[in-house]
């Protein structure tokens, strides 16, 4: 059995935005020399998310627009978390909407995607470095 664990550091310096990652994710699957196996991908913070969907502009732009119809951020008053000081409630919401993780299988040294399948990290409260942990197992 191989494994290998690797913590990814993402620093978007907007408030709210999304990262295609594969291409590291697929670094870190070569790096690990695991044939057959799984790669967990998984947002160490609160306030972000990591998920899998298609790499297109607009599609991006759609969860943009509808994650802040969902959870808007403003007025931040709206929001009894943001009683705490924290202005960053609507980010909580997000998050629990688009996810903590994936698993994706390796096969033959590879992620075994769906076509147009892509990992993203996504940000909900930025402007700092958060972490990614990428943990791979397998023969």
């Amino acid at each position: 059995m191989n494994s290998l664990t690797e913590y990814l550091t993402f620093n978007v310096q907007s408030r709210r935005g999304f990262v295609n990652i594969t291409p590291d994710i697929r670094k870190l699957v070569t790096q690990s020399k695991v044939k057959e196996g799984l790669c967990l991908v998984n947002a160490m913070h609160i306030t972000a998310s990591i998920f899998i969907n298609d790499n297109e502009g607009g599609l991006l732009h759609d969860y943009e627009k509808w994650l802040e119809e969902l959870a808007p951020h403003a007025p931040v008053n709206q929001y009894k978390h943001n009683d705490t000081g924290e202005d960053n409630a609507d980010a909580h919401l997000k998050r629990q909407v688009m996810g903590r993780e994936v698993v994706v299988a390796i096969t033959n040294g590879e992620l075994d995607f769906g076509p147009w399948e892509q990992i993203f990290y996504g940000e909900f409260d930025g402007k700092r470095p958060k972490r990614v942990l990428v943990k791979i197992i397998g023969e």
